[in-house]
This record gives structure tokens, sequence and C-alpha cells, in this order.
């Protein structure tokens, strides 16, 4: 596989965009469940129009096939497809503190090449999850650790890299809109509709005095390249205002592309051992056990 994706990684940029939005309406048709989760979360948004659908599904398509270019180019050539960076000035006010900074990239554009171009300057620490799909995990490790990054499992002993990363002043990454585990999490609307949202970063950000910013990889029309963008998000308050802030922070990143948001995701699942939204929980163990690991992390 790792040869396949080598002899992909070859062509330029734009064939590869240009074929991953025709195979990006492969699972379109023929998954009805993917299908049907990508219309509802359209809907959910207010963009339930076909144009908007075609959109899409074609940079779903995009997305999966560029992955070749972005995890097997050398990283001089991926920091030559950023065309631009806007809001550079936050990273190097952050690093002059000395404080480290969480990086919050949701699934909208090129997310695997935030990290990279982060990674490529700055030492960077992010959670890694490994896939359901095994064949891909040396692939995926290949491509994502490079330059300054580094990974670390989502589980405790992840945590405590992240907290040791941030206390050395250096950056680590996660990502806002993915659903964490019962007990890691609060419901938050997202678009109007509850969805389970991780609190670890405002965790970290509050026991370390780390910022936390917004990072958003834009794929460029025309196979261009991209332009990356970084801005500080206003967090504060209890956990569960600010995971309602963090999902604002994450609307309107995706406003300013939508098309380029991962509508496909699951992202208002209700995960193992989670109270669906509404419902009071039964015990507080879960919400109990999540602040003694997160306790446990810092030492």
């Amino acid at each position: 596989m790792i040869a396949i994706v080598q002899l992909l990684s070859r062509l330029p940029l734009s064939t590869l965009q240009g074929v991953g939005r025709l195979l990006g309406w492969i699972p379109f048709l023929w998954s009805r469940r993917y299908r049907e989760r990508l219309r509802a979360n359209l809907a959910q948004a207010g963009l339930a129009d076909a144009r908007m659908t075609r959109r899409v599904v074609g940079e779903i398509g995009c997305g999966a096939m560029e992955l070749a270019y972005i995890w097997m180019r050398p990283l001089p050539e991926l920091a030559g497809c950023v065309r631009e960076v806007v809001g550079g000035e936050t990273i190097e006010r952050a690093l002059r503190a000395g404080r480290g900074i969480v990086f919050l990239t949701p699934h909208l554009g090129c997310f695997e090449l935030a990290s990279l171009f982060v990674g490529a300057s700055i030492p960077l620490t992010v959670l890694y999850r490994a896939p359901r799909m095994r064949w891909l995990e040396p692939l995926m490790q290949r491509g994502r650790m490079r330059g300054f990054v580094k990974t670390g499992s989502a589980d405790l002993s992840g945590v405590r890299k992240l907290m040791r990363a941030l206390k050395r002043g250096e950056a680590v990454g996660l990502l806002p809109d993915h659903v964490p585990v019962a007990g890691a999490g609060e419901w938050a609307d997202f678009f109007g509709r509850p969805a389970y949202t991780g609190t670890l970063a405002v965790r970290l950000a509050a026991a370390t005095g780390a910022p936390l910013v917004m990072a958003f990889c834009e794929r460029l029309s025309g196979g261009r390249g991209y332009r990356v963008q970084f801005r500080e998000a206003s967090v504060d308050g209890s956990a569960e205002t600010a995971a309602r802030q963090i999902n604002r922070e994450v609307e309107q990143l995706i406003a300013q592309q939508p098309a380029q948001y991962l509508w496909s995701y699951n992202r208002y699942k209700i995960p193992r051992g989670v109270a669906p939204p509404g419902v009071a929980p039964s015990t507080a163990a879960a919400a109990a056990a999540a602040d003694g690991a997160f306790a446990d992390s810092q030492r």
C-alpha cells in the first residue's frame, strides 16, 4: 500500500485533487447511511441545497486523494504549497510568552497539512488514535511524524505527553470537533444541535496558561495550494461554557469555506456511557474519573 501511495504522490497536486473530486462520489452513491448523514449534517447547518452537496462530495474526495501528496512529499515541497499565512504573528507572540500553544484544528480543509506546516518549524505533539484498518497505521505514522511532529496515544499516557510538551513551552494539537470518550466532554450546541464536545484543550490551557489557537489550512481552487490561518480563540468560563465557545469558533471557521468541512463525520453521535443531551446521567462517576485522570496527567 505504501508503494501505491508513493506512486500517487508523484502526480501533481492539481491532478490528485481533480481525480479526488470525481472519486468522492463513490461512497456517496454506494452508501445510503453515508449519504443520509452528510445531507442531515448539511441541513442542520442550514446548507441543504443540491449545489452545496455536490461541492462537499467533491471536496471530501479531494481531501482523501491529496493525502498521498501531503504524506509523501518532502516537507520543503509542502511548504512551497502554502501560498499565504494569515495570523502568523499570533504564533510568534505565543512562543515568546513561553507557555506553549494549544492548536485546535477542526475537520476543515487540509487539516493534515496544518500540523505538518506547524511541526516543520516548532515542536508539536498531537494526539493519535490508531485507525480501525490496521494496514493504514504505518502509512499514517510515516506521513505525520515528520519534522518536529510527535504523536501521543489518545489515552492517559498521551495526555501526559501533551502536558509535558506544554510545560516545555512547546505546541500541542487537538481536533476540537472530534467526539471524545465518556467523561471527557460536555454537551454543547454545534449548529443548533447538541454535540458531545471535548474539554481537554480547555483543561490544558487552564493548567499551563497556553493560548488556544484555531488553525485552518484552506484548500485553494485549481490545485494552487493552500492558505494557512491562525487565530487565537476566545474561550473562558466553565467547561460547559468553554465547549459552547469552542463550537462557535469552529462554526466561524467553517463559515469561511463550508464546502471544505467533513460533513460526513458523525459529529452528533452519543458515545458509549454518555447520557443523551437533556438526560441527567445516573452517576457522576464518569465525570469524576475524567477529573482524576487529568489530575494524574499533570504529575
